[in-house]
């Protein structure tokens, strides 16, 4: 076991690093994410704030839902579940890449950025997608301070990232750019950006930044809280007094008694 796999936790970005010097193998998870590795290189990651790959590639239209659950079947096991996308022709190798891509460092930009502490990591974990396209650490960790630095600059709350957004009553999508009105036309106080990007099969970072402009812009905000649903008293609850007993039930229970 190497030294960063006997901690358990600590600076994510600061364990990536021992990881990659280790060329170790496995996964690494966060509190946002987790990220699969090969010889020290980032093959895989994945965060629930962001969507999968799978739900990208279905719902954009690049690949039928049947056809990628095929393979997650044929060839899950086995860890190859992108081999078995390009093999069977239903995606090319370029396309699968830039999809693959484009969800890595979505993900790793959620499993860094928020509360990116390292929790666990587990030696010779492997992703069932198998290696698409391996990264250096050293890419994944300078393209996810670039996004931070950006969005930052657009609109320094990182809230909006995560938290379901609401519209203010100002909010009007038909009067927006049109990428930005689809974004905010999805805004019901329940959508968080990462279901925002699954509706509209697009890239979580894209999403980010129209999203940060139209909270730049006052137009969204994270969604108060749902109101604690109503606590009903209960007639009689707290009372310390007793009921009075049923004295002929303990009658008869005590002429049972002298008659054994």
């Amino acid at each position: 076991m190497t030294a960063a796999a006997a901690r358990a936790d600590g600076s994510a970005p600061e364990l990536l690093d021992t990881l990659a010097a280790d060329r170790a193998t496995g996964a690494l998870t966060t509190r946002s994410g987790v990220f699969y590795l090969a010889a020290g290189h980032v093959v895989h990651v994945e965060s629930a704030h962001s969507p999968a790959l799978g739900d990208l590639l279905t719902r954009s239209g690049a690949l039928a839902p049947a056809g990628w659950w095929e393979a997650v079947e044929r060839a899950g096991a086995r860890h190859r579940v992108g081999r078995q996308l390009v093999d069977s022709g239903r995606l090319t190798a370029g396309a699968l890449e830039l999809a693959h891509l484009g969800a890595l460092f979505d993900a790793a930009y959620f499993a860094l950025a928020h509360d990116g502490t390292a929790l666990r990591f587990r030696p010779g974990v492997a992703h069932w997608l198998g290696a698409v396209r391996p990264v250096t650490v050293a890419t994944v960790l300078r393209e996810s301070y670039r996004r931070r630095a950006l969005l930052d600059r657009i609109w320094p709350d990182a809230a909006v990232d995560t938290a379901p957004l609401a519209r203010t009553p100002d909010a009007d999508p038909a009067v927006l750019p049109p990428r930005r009105g689809r974004a905010l036309a999805l805004v019901d106080g329940g959508r968080t950006a990462a279901q925002i990007a699954s509706a509209l099969a697009h890239r979580t970072f894209h999403t980010l930044v129209e999203l940060r402009r139209l909270a730049a812009d006052g137009l969204v905000a994270p969604a108060p809280p749902a109101p604690a649903p109503p606590v009903h008293p209960v007639p009689g609850a707290g009372r310390a007094d007793w009921d009075e007993p049923d004295t002929a039930l303990l009658r008869r229970l005590l002429d049972a008694l002298e008659a054994l």
